[in-house]
């Protein structure tokens, strides 16, 4: 699956969880562009990712991670979490 696909569908998916309308995040963006980002046609910016994980109350590492487990067919997020752990010690980002 392509990433703007499940950028997409994760989106989707949060944002139905939330109980949200796309007309809810009209203060940051147009339907028309929320309904794009929706089926996979654009790309959010990294500051559009944070204004759209804020209006769903959720850190945009939600959202990306959504996405990626969803991209890599992942059902299990501890395999991704312990992966992400591991590449952030291993660079020196965190320390446990």
């Amino acid at each position: 699956m392509e990433l703007n696909e499940a950028f997409a569908r994760s989106l989707r998916h949060i944002r139905k969880k939330r109980g949200l309308t796309q007309e809810d995040f009209s203060t940051l963006s147009s339907r028309t562009y929320l309904s794009s980002l929706e089926r996979g046609l654009k790309s959010p910016t990294i500051e559009k990712i944070e204004e759209l994980a804020s209006v769903m109350r959720v850190h945009p590492l939600t959202l990306l991670t959504a996405a990626y487990l969803t991209k890599e067919g992942i059902t299990e997020y501890p395999l991704l979490s312990e992966r992400i752990e591991k590449e952030l010690k291993h660079l020196d980002v965190v320390t446990s």
